[in-house]
């Protein structure tokens, strides 16, 4: 039997690939386009997309466990819950579902309740499922690249309450751990539940004040417009997508997304070591760019 990694092209789905490389499991990718996709070797690529449930159920035969990410989309709960049934009429055994932090309080933000509608039918059926909640992708402020070097401005409005946020290599390595733990178990496991966070709870303000400090050049906080910010997103984006993250950064600027010690440990706990701080990030992030 296998394991089948959705949005195996994307950011994450890339991580989880690289972790579960190496461990003997079988590991197949859906992917859109087999024949232009660059996998881990003994990664099968495996033709198929979420919008199209009869190419999911076509990649599912021989499967035993699944990591499922459904994408940022219009129709984002259609195609996680149809893929959930297909699964459970396949035979699968385990799932690792990626959810999101603070998805419950945030109800008015569209892919985050599509995500927790995902968690009730989770619940209501008691799957055998990981469900893994990441806070904001540290990752993300690789964009803040010429705003930082060339405007001396960190431009994410993320506000003063704080955000937890994750390095994508830890939601990587949680979910392959996930995968592995579920597809080597004779049994189905039990649910389980993590939130994906970082060590600390950056705001704006500090997140300026590390770069200074990381590039040694004065850095300000570029501040909390959410009107100018919706604008820039719709020039590289549909204005269905500005318009979510908009509202999803009003609420980390009413309140915050500020994890629990509780939360760090239990996902310390998972991967074996802490989790990795956004000031890792930023170093590394700063030599990289030095580079160029």
């Amino acid at each position: 039997m296998a394991i089948l990694v959705t949005g195996s092209t994307g950011t994450i789905g890339t991580q989880v690939l690289n972790f579960l490389d190496g461990h003997g499991a079988e590991v197949r990718a859906l992917t859109r386009s087999p024949e232009k996709a660059h996998f881990p070797a003994g990664v099968s690529a495996v033709k198929g997309d979420l919008s199209d449930i009869d190419s999911v159920r076509t990649a599912l035969d021989g499967v035993s466990t699944l990591f499922l990410l459904a994408p940022n989309a219009p129709d984002e709960l259609t195609q996680a819950m149809l893929t959930f049934n297909a699964a459970r009429d396949a035979g699968v055994k385990g799932i690792v579902y990626l959810s999101v932090f603070k998805g419950e309080a945030y109800a008015d933000v569209p892919h985050f309740a599509s995500k927790m509608t995902v968690e009730r039918m989770i619940d209501a059926y008691d799957l055998s499922v990981t469900i893994l909640r990441p806070a904001y992708f540290i990752q993300n402020d690789m964009r803040q690249k010429d705003a930082l070097l060339d405007g001396g401005v960190y431009g994410m409005p993320v506000g003063a309450k704080g955000i937890s946020m994750v390095d994508v290599r830890d939601i990587g390595e949680a979910a392959a751990k996930e995968l592995l733990r579920r597809e080597q178990a004779r049994a189905r496991l039990p649910r389980e539940i993590y939130e994906l966070v970082g060590p600390d709870a950056p705001t704006g303000e500090k997140l300026a004040a590390l770069w200074s400090d990381v590039l040694d050049r004065p850095i300000r906080y570029g501040g909390d417009d959410l009107e100018a910010w919706e604008r820039r997103l719709k020039a590289f984006g549909p204005p269905w997508l500005a318009y979510d993250m908009k509202l999803m950064m009003r609420r980390y600027q009413e309140d915050g997304a500020v994890a629990t010690a509780e939360d760090v440990a239990r996902l310390a706990g998972l991967l074996g070591h802490p989790p990795r701080s956004y000031r890792d990030f930023a170093t590394a992030a700063a030599a990289e760019w030095a580079k160029d």
